[in-house]
């Protein structure tokens, strides 16, 4: 067929190569069929996930990682460029019916860019399991502390005001935002953790500003990522247009249910982070 066709590679297993015409760089070789409808899939819940409660890349990296050939930094860049998008829905959305206060989330997404990019330049020197296993006890302990505490993040008691409450919200960008140049999973989960337990928001109004500091940390690192790495644009694109779709349903069932229906899917994704992260302690620290 022509360049703009798909061609049948049969090689006894009758797998179809999509994009096998397209410019280079676009879409990674041998992607198939099968394998892209399941990475659309992935990219579509992950949308809801993040719009939610944040942590949706705890899907769709893997999901990327079934694609032969590719590499961990080509399947961070593919999931940059999806979120970037899916998180702009979400943060319209939030901003707009919940109107978060921008005095605070404006500065604090601008320092978790630069967070992000020095995480992202940082990746290639300082290993990510050096960071893991503080994180599992975090998690663990913010889990335990939330689900024992029912009024926690139920409502919005501001602990701070003034120059001291803008200071913590920087410094939680600047940490968080190099945690997801560095690492990733679970970016908006940690800034609801923070805007809860650290400054005093309600879930909801937290969940809406952790999307507008989550969308500069995927900025920041794709400012690193697109110079330095192989960025599949074709790919990272149909996978935006699901991951679009996902968080403007999430946004709005989120916004429609409140913070009772946030917290009890931060819980569930607190609990799958500890499990995931959990696990790749024990693989690369703790198995013999």
């Amino acid at each position: 067929m022509g360049r703009s066709g798909c061609r049948l590679d049969v090689r006894g297993k009758g797998r179809m190569e999509i994009f096998a015409g397209a410019p280079e760089g676009l879409f990674p070789e041998g992607l198939t069929l099968a394998t892209l409808l399941l990475i659309l899939l992935a990219a579509l819940l992950a949308g809801w996930i993040d719009a939610v409660v944040g942590g949706g890349g705890l899907l769709q990296l893997p999901a990327l990682l079934l694609i032969p050939g590719m590499t961990p930094v080509q399947a961070l860049a593919a999931n940059k460029i999806s979120s970037v998008f899916g998180t702009t829905v979400s943060s319209i959305t939030y901003f707009r019916r919940v109107k978060p206060d921008l005095r605070t989330a404006a500065p604090m997404a601008l320092v978790a860019l630069a967070g992000s990019f020095l995480g992202a330049s940082a990746a290639a020197l300082l290993p990510a399991e050096v960071f893991k296993p503080v994180i599992v006890i975090a998690l663990v302990a913010v889990g335990l502390m939330t689900a024992l505490k029912p009024a926690l993040g139920v409502e919005t008691q501001l602990r701070f005001s003034g120059r001291r409450h803008h200071g913590i919200a920087a410094a939680v960008g600047v940490a968080i935002g190099f945690y997801d140049g560095i690492l990733g999973p679970g970016t908006g989960t940690f800034l609801i953790i923070a805007l809860v337990s650290l400054l005093g928001y309600d879930f909801l109004h937290a969940s809406a500003k952790a999307k507008i500091v989550n969308l500069a940390t995927n900025i920041g690192a794709l400012l690193f990522f697109i110079p330095h790495g192989s960025v599949f644009f074709g790919l990272g694109l149909m996978l935006a247009a699901a991951n679009v779709a996902g968080s403007y349903i999430g946004s709005r069932m989120a916004i429609a249910r409140g913070s009772g229906f946030i917290r009890v899917a931060f819980l569930a994704v607190v609990a799958v982070l500890v499990v995931k992260l959990g696990y790749d302690v024990w693989v690369e620290n703790l198995r013999s």
